[in-house]
């Protein structure tokens, strides 16, 4: 080959090279194009600063800034009321969501020539001397009068903690009593997940584990679901997101996120957070008097009734059959009451509305807490009331459970889950539907309990609670008012005895 043939291969060469190198940019900008580059602030997700989504977003909640990107069917999240301490805003090009900042934050102002800020400077300067002389007069003034007469006419405002940094508890407390019925918007939610810090796992399951977190200086619980469970993770979600579900003997619901790391889903569901751990974990370690046996037992039929009464009004809610009430789905506060969790496999019933929602997870209760009609498969699926008397089965099951590890006359068991003596720990549904439906065995009660008019009374609700036929089971607000009237006889025994001494 001459060298003029050589120099042309060559030149040849190189040009299929450069145009090789522009067809992959220009196909590289093309599959670029259906997404958005965003800034990415504040969240775990980003990376290197950035990321890659439909919209941006920009977001200030009392304070806390986080900015993003979203995917479409995430549009409504842009959408959320203009309330005191929460902004948000969405934006739809490349890095748009860079200078966006809330309304009364620093902007950068375009130029303007020296003379006209002289012009309109010294003018200002003189009227904000003006101004805080003035100021300076009337607090003076003001400071003169009783205080009892400023905090009369102080504005209403979100209450904070000493430290200024505002609670979980003050934001839902703000959105709770500003029209929005059934929680914090999924926005805020969002937002509030990506602020936590894991700090510790607590427990393990076959849901996934649960860890304790940290926002904003304050403990939060974090259940995290393994993707096999993702329909509870979606129920739970659901309920906590359409349901006003605020009560003392209820799980706190906080947030629920579905994030990416590390190319997997995780599954974020955020509650409070209750150091004394579940029921079951607490009966282990501790034992009780009859008179925090009573405590207890009265907050876990408390919560039942609040979850099975159907509320009507302008927050209402619907009726809700729990399904898997269990001691592991119980939680210990530090006052000695309990709250009821795991919303997983609930049931919705509105009777104003007609309807009856069972959802479509695949999943079934705890086998060992299982009633009869269940075992045996005669429960009416398509009758709200039969779900709501397997939450009576179990609720009998708890308190036996309560009970066992209750002190009387020096007297106390080993903690003990139900039909310990005739199944094995792990029982399959064959072995649970003979000892429950053939046989007809109910736990046995010790002869202490009948001995103490607190526990006597507690061991009748249980055998009320077994009867093979659902409709013949006690009522969880019947349960819950023959506790509370045993409460409140105690309560006046005890005043009566204070007096006589």
């Amino acid at each position: 080959m001459s060298a003029d043939e050589m120099d042309r291969a060559a030149m040849l060469s190189v040009l299929l090279a450069l145009i090789y190198s522009r067809i992959n940019t220009v196909l590289k900008a093309q599959s670029m194009d259906d997404k958005l580059w965003c800034v990415c602030e504040n969240t775990h997700t980003c990376e290197d600063g950035t990321c890659n989504g439909d919209m941006c977003f920009f977001t200030l909640v009392h304070g806390q800034k986080v900015k993003g990107c979203f995917d479409k069917e995430q549009r409504e999240q842009c959408y959320v009321p203009r309330i005191t301490g929460l902004y948000a805003e969405c934006c739809n090009s490349n890095y748009c969501n860079f200078n966006l900042t809330a309304p009364g934050d620093d902007k950068k102002e375009p130029y303007v020539p020296e003379s006209v800020i002289m012009l309109v400077a010294v003018p200002l300067f003189v009227l904000l001397v003006l101004s805080i002389t003035v100021c300076g007069l009337v607090l003076w003034l003001r400071s003169r009068r009783p205080h009892q007469h400023l905090q009369e006419h102080e504005p209403s405002m979100l209450k904070m903690p000493s430290g200024g940094d505002p609670t979980y508890g003050d934001i839902f407390d703000e959105f709770c009593t500003s029209g929005s019925g059934t929680g914090l918007p999924y926005l805020v939610q969002r937002t509030m997940a990506r602020q936590i810090s894991l700090v510790e796992c607590v427990g393990k399951g076959r849901y996934g584990e649960v860890w304790r977190g940290t926002w904003m200086g304050e403990s939060v619980a974090v259940k995290i679901f393994s993707s096999r469970d993702e329909q509870s993770w979606f129920r739970e979600t659901e309920i906590y997101n359409t349901v006003q579900l605020r009560h003392e003997n209820i799980l706190g619901f906080i947030a629920s996120d579905m994030t990416s790391k590390n190319s997997s889903t995780q599954l974020w569901l955020v509650t409070h957070f209750h150091e004394l751990g579940s029921l079951y974990d607490f009966l282990q370690y501790s034992t009780l008097d009859p008179e925090g046996c009573l405590r207890m037992c009265l907050s876990v039929a408390s919560g039942l009734v609040h979850l099975h009464t159907e509320i009507l009004s302008t927050q209402g809610k619907p009726a809700i059959a729990h399904r898997d009430l269990k001691s592991r789905n119980i939680l210990v506060k530090r006052n000695g009451q309990c709250c009821i969790a795991d919303l997983g496999l609930a049931v919705i019933h509105s009777q104003s509305n007609d309807y009856l929602d069972v959802g479509n997870n695949p999943r079934v209760g705890t086998k060992r807490y299982m009633a009869p009609e269940v075992l045996d498969e005669s429960i009416r699926v398509d009758v709200f009331e039969s779900y709501k008397q397997t939450d009576i089965w179990a609720l009998g099951l708890v308190l036996w459970e309560i009970t066992r590890r209750t002190i009387v006359n020096g007297i106390v068991e080993e903690y003990r889950l139900p039909f310990f003596d005739v199944v094995p720990s792990d029982p399959s549904f064959e072995e649970m539907k003979k000892v429950v439906c053939v046989d007809q065995y109910r736990p046995c009660l010790h002869n202490r309990l009948h001995s103490h008019p607190i526990l006597s009374t507690i061991a009748k609700i249980m055998k009320e609670c077994w009867f093979q036929s659902p409709s013949a089971r006690l009522t969880a607000l019947r349960v819950r008012k023959t506790l509370a009237k045993l409460d409140q006889d105690q309560d006046s025994s005890t005043d009566k005895l204070k007096l006589d001494v």
